[in-house]
């Protein structure tokens, strides 16, 4: 699919991705892809929700 894709396309994935499965290997670590990067996002997202939830704010 990224074949067809325009030169400036991204690939996302929410991870886990099971590769050779859902996808190439070749495609999510292509420079194409920007699934590290997003699953980084979410790690930060996540610990600052978690902080909200457990101490009632976030720090920073």
């Amino acid at each position: 699919m990224m074949r067809a894709a325009k030169p400036d396309a991204l690939f996302m994935h929410c991870l886990p991705a099971h590769r050779g499965e859902e996808v190439a290997a070749d495609v999510i670590d292509g420079s194409q892809s920007v699934v590290w990067e997003e699953a980084e996002n979410r790690m930060h997202t996540q610990k600052a929700l978690l902080e909200y939830v457990v101490l009632g704010r976030v720090s920073g």
